[in-house]
């Protein structure tokens, strides 16, 4: 199974929260194509910087050298994600869910909002 993984699960996998299964975090931790989106990074980052979230300074980079796998965010995804239907207003899980969709990934969410498009979900 191919994972695309939503930022608040790569977050619970680094810190090794209690909030994700055993039954996730041995799936991710063995599956061989988890993948990681920029936008992802991109929201910690913005989240940082306007005090919505707390953690380490470097949390972007640890995500950034871990062993996930990086997806490019490219012009189809930016279209897709563009079209797809409004029903969530965060530009950065409607770009997860595009790049899911483009990709044929599985999105590893919590994200009741999420669950209402057209994409291949995991419930974390």
């Amino acid at each position: 199974m191919r994972l695309l993984l939503d930022t608040h699960v790569v977050i619970w996998w680094l810190a090794d929260d209690a909030t994700l299964s055993e039954e996730i975090k041995v799936l991710i931790d063995e599956e061989p194509d988890v993948y990681v989106s920029p936008a992802s990074i991109w929201e910690i980052t913005i989240k940082q910087a306007i005090g919505r979230l707390k953690g380490p300074a470097d949390l972007p980079e640890r995500i950034r050298d871990s062993e996930f796998r990086e997806l490019p965010i490219r012009h189809h995804h930016a279209i897709a994600a563009g079209r797809l239907p409004a029903i969530h207003r965060d530009s950065f899980d409607r770009m997860l869910v595009a790049q899911a969709r483009c990709e044929d990934l599985t999105l590893v969410t919590r994200d009741a909002d999420i669950h209402r498009y057209e994409v291949s979900i995991l419930t974390a």
